[in-house]
């Protein structure tokens, strides 16, 4: 298997969401759907958070829409999660908020002059899946981490700032303390 195309090529396009999937396999258009490269959703202290014994609550939050692929969301995911078992283990609650559904497609391509779809016309032009994104919307929560007092939220804070950078869009931090 080849490696991943760079992120803009994915990222910043305008996108129409593609899922579609039929009970009929003849119908179609996907006959096999990526798996999420994603593998846990929730983690940390779950029980806490239900019973409100986070006071603090620290949003990761998107600025402009955007397609993020899964492999993205799962290296954000491994980062934050060495982080906060390290500095604050047991202390908080991390939680994914966006799925990647959407389902990329690409086509093929023969290196050398010209054709595209390896001499085929337009026969094979749908592509052929290669990956999931999850399209986030300006305002969408990506990352929410809770956690019990002011210096876990610290080391929150610098965690979620860190790992800005590997996130395709621009993105804030919102602060909050529940009473």
């Amino acid at each position: 298997m080849a490696g991943l195309r760079k992120a803009s090529a994915y990222s910043k396009r305008r996108v129409r969401p593609y899922t579609r999937t039929s009970g009929k396999r003849k119908k179609e258009f996907i006959k096999a759907v990526p798996q999420s490269k994603i593998v846990k959703f929730n983690m940390g202290n779950q029980s806490a958070f239900n019973q409100n014994k986070h006071p603090f609550i620290i949003r990761l939050v998107a600025d402009e829409k955007i397609q993020m692929r899964d492999n993205a969301l799962e290296a954000c995911r491994q980062f934050l999660f060495k982080v906060l078992e390290r500095s604050i283990p047991g202390n908080y609650y991390f939680h994914i908020k966006v799925f990647p559904h959407h389902i990329l497609r690409e086509n093929k391509t023969a290196a050398g002059a010209g054709a595209d779809r390896l001499s085929s016309g337009m026969t094979h032009s749908f592509g052929t899946t290669v990956g999931r994104a999850a399209i986030i919307s300006p305002g969408k929560e990506i990352f929410i981490v809770s956690c019990a007092n002011e210096k876990a939220a610290r080391i929150v804070h610098l965690a979620l700032s860190k790992s800005k950078s590997k996130i395709p869009c621009t993105t804030r931090i919102l602060f909050e303390k529940v009473k």
